[in-house]
């Protein structure tokens, strides 16, 4: 009787750790209000005191539905709050700006999947 559980345990756990969401993906989005990293991408991007501002409240509106789709495991709702923020900083960040910034986006991904695994890809591209 053992036996049985536990094999059926074991594939329970299998089976859900298979239909996990990737946080690598997605976890970049909910650091970005950390405070050394928000004031280090301003940094970067060069942006003036209003678009700081305002990129300010776009980051942490995205921590919070980037955190509650992670919670959930809704890959659905991870997407949305990322295609919230790449629509919002766009409309906010200059041309060259939301370039450069797409470009950090992918480069994170792209090495904190290299910590998992060997593949890299593009992740986001210009809407």
């Amino acid at each position: 009787m053992k036996k049985i559980l536990t094999v059926i345990l074991g594939v329970v756990v299998s089976a859900t750790s298979a239909f996990a969401l990737d946080t690598t993906k997605y976890g970049v989005f909910s650091s970005l209000s950390n405070e050394n990293t928000f004031y280090g991408l301003v940094r970067y991007l060069d942006v003036d005191s209003s678009q700081s501002e305002k990129l300010e409240v776009v980051f942490s509106m995205t921590e919070e539905k980037m955190e509650s789709a992670l919670k959930k495991n809704d890959e659905k709702a991870a997407e949305k709050a990322m295609y919230f923020n790449l629509g919002n900083v766009k409309a906010v960040l200059s041309d060259a700006q939301y370039k450069k910034y797409l470009t950090l986006i992918n480069v994170t991904v792209n090495n904190n999947k290299s910590n998992v695994d060997s593949d890299t890809e593009t992740f986001v591209t210009a809407l």
